[in-house]
């Protein structure tokens, strides 16, 4: 077993992704700036964050947000400049806390140089940088392919006579990794971003970069006769070798880490992609993410579920972790809804619900990953039609639930509950004007709930969100058994409380949580000879939970 002293700096703290956009404005812009991260450094080191991952902030044109880079090398001047992002490198140190780097590198923007050049012809220096076929014999595309947005996954290019694929948007032509100068050009980017002090990366989509050696239509899965791209493209066999050439290139030799974004692996794969064998240090895998979701990838269809099979997800990976690797432990990202929607079957004040899952993801194994606004527990945002989403998935979403036979009502149901956009409003800092987080209109609605939920309001409560997350984040520094402790799930048919316990030595910790509306009754010897360290609703009683209380005890 690992002593504390042994885990590496990002396996000891916690996580914090920020969406700059939504963070907060210092220029009066209605849009988030990389000098406002500066200006919260303050309160993230309250919070024990000692990593903060940030949402791409490049040169882009921002159809996807920033996730559609035109380049790699440059600041993005909404968000400020290289400069700003200099500082927020050096002052972040100041304050141990180092940033993480998002890497987009299944795709670029349109308007990156390197596809400018690429559609201009077929003959160029970079005329096979990304991923193109000729159309059929009656001109259509290469394959049904659907992206993950919507809509075929070809896109025609009159230019070059061929089409292009995208995974994503048409916007976001894919790159080809078999051609080692864009592997090259690529681990150029990351070094670059390295050698200026940056802690980590978090690498986009990573399980699409490898293609198949054929394609070929995949079985309609949808009324529009295509078939997900996901299904085609997802962890090709081959794609672990550019992963460990990565790994070589840019990781090794390095005191950074690496998290990648692996959509489609499973528990039982995690040794082949992280721990010393692996490519990753950390891998988000989305098996419990997916739990409240249909078992297609249409989240317009409602999933059925019991707690049972959400604690079976979580135990899965950390058994796969327990020995080998590390595990990113997370509920909420920008791609997620907000897990105090996500995550419960039953009505129930939403700070309760926050809590319960605060007490999961800071007392389990792994590094916690927090989505700024996760820990003031906000809730899903009060949409009232699809004009007032900015997200291009949700939109596309949006028609693609009307193809399904969904009337508006259903197709906006779908979109309120699961749209990304929920976890991308502006972050409430106090109950001033735009929740202060901007003197101007901010491009998506501050939540209704900011004059009550917010940093300001929040700090002065003892019993808020933000101060059990502060809490438990000192109990987690505290605590060796915390972070280097065994993890054993306890009470795993439970249908309303997910319980599991932490043992380093003679140290034992268990966490006890209820998601049920109704109270919950366990064997108070679970807990016998160990103090109560921490209760979301002030002190509990060995044997009984109250509805949506979380109770640590060690």
């Amino acid at each position: 077993m690992a002593k504390q002293n042994e885990l590496a700096w990002w396996q000891r703290t916690i996580a914090y992704e920020v969406y700059p956009k939504s963070f907060l404005d210092t220029r009066g812009q209605g849009t988030g700036t990389i000098a406002g991260i500066t200006a919260k450094l303050d309160y993230l080191q309250k919070l024990g964050v000692g990593a903060v991952w940030i949402t791409p902030c490049y040169r882009s044109p921002m159809v996807d947000n920033g996730y559609d880079v035109a380049d790699y090398y440059q600041i993005d001047p909404s968000f400020g400049t290289m400069d700003d992002m200099d500082e927020l490198i050096a002052r972040g140190r100041e304050h141990g806390i180092r940033m993480v780097m998002d890497l987009v590198f299944n795709h670029t923007s349109e308007e990156c140089a390197w596809f400018v050049e690429s559609r201009s012809s077929r003959d160029n220096a970079k005329a096979d940088w990304y991923i193109w076929r000729d159309a059929r014999e009656d001109g259509s595309a290469p394959t049904n392919w659907r992206s993950i947005f919507g809509g075929s996954a070809w896109e025609w290019d009159e230019g070059r006579q061929q089409y292009y694929l995208h995974t994503f948007a048409k916007q976001q032509p894919d790159l080809n990794w078999e051609n080692p100068e864009v592997r090259q050009a690529l681990f150029d980017i990351a070094n670059y971003w390295a050698d200026k002090g940056v802690g980590g990366f978090r690498i986009d989509a990573i399980t699409y970069i490898k293609k198949p050696a054929e394609f070929v239509d995949g079985p309609a899965d949808g009324a529009d006769g295509m078939s997900a791209v996901h299904a085609a493209t997802a962890n090709t066999p081959g794609i672990l070798d550019f992963l460990h050439e990565f790994k070589a290139k840019v990781r090794d030799g390095r005191d950074i880490f690496m998290v990648g974004e692996a959509n489609g692996v499973s528990a039982d794969e995690l040794d082949q992609w992280v721990g010393e064998q692996g490519v990753f240090d950390l891998l988000f895998e989305f098996s419990h993410t997916l739990i409240p979701m249909h078992p297609s990838e249409v989240w317009c269809r409602k999933a059925e579920w019991t707690l049972p099979d959400l604690k079976r997800a979580l135990a899965a990976s950390q058994v796969a972790t327990a020995t080998n690797g590390w595990y990113p432990a997370f509920f909420e990202n920008h791609d997620q809804p907000r897990s105090t929607v996500n995550y419960f079957q039953c009505a129930g004040p939403l700070a309760e619900k926050a809590k319960v899952l605060g007490a999961v993801l800071l007392t389990t194994r792994g590094t916690p990953f927090l989505m700024q606004g996760e820990e003031l527990g906000y809730g899903n945002a009060p949409w009232k039609s699809i004009d007032e989403f900015d997200d291009l998935s949700t939109r596309n979403q949006y028609q693609f639930a009307l193809s399904e036979g969904l009337d508006e009502d259903g197709a906006l149901a779908a979109c309120v509950r699961y749209s990304r956009d929920n976890a991308r409003t502006p972050m409430q800092w106090d109950a001033s004007a735009n929740a202060g987080f901007s003197s101007a209109e901010p491009w998506l609605p501050v939540h209704d709930d900011y004059a009550t939920c917010n940093v300001v309001a929040q700090e002065a409560d003892p019993s808020s969100v933000l101060n059990w997350y502060r809490k438990l984040a000192a109990l987690r520094a505290e605590r060796p058994v915390f972070t280097v402790g065994d993890w054993t799930a306890l009470l795993v048919d439970d249908e309303q409380i997910m319980a599991f316990e932490r043992t380093l030595d003679d140290s034992r910790a268990v966490t006890l949580v209820n998601f049920s509306d109704e109270p919950a009754v366990y064997d108070a010897s679970l807990v016998e000879g160990l103090e109560q360290l921490a209760c979301s609703q002030g002190t509990s009683t060995a044997g009984v939970l109250r509805p949506f209380e979380a109770v640590i005890w060690g």
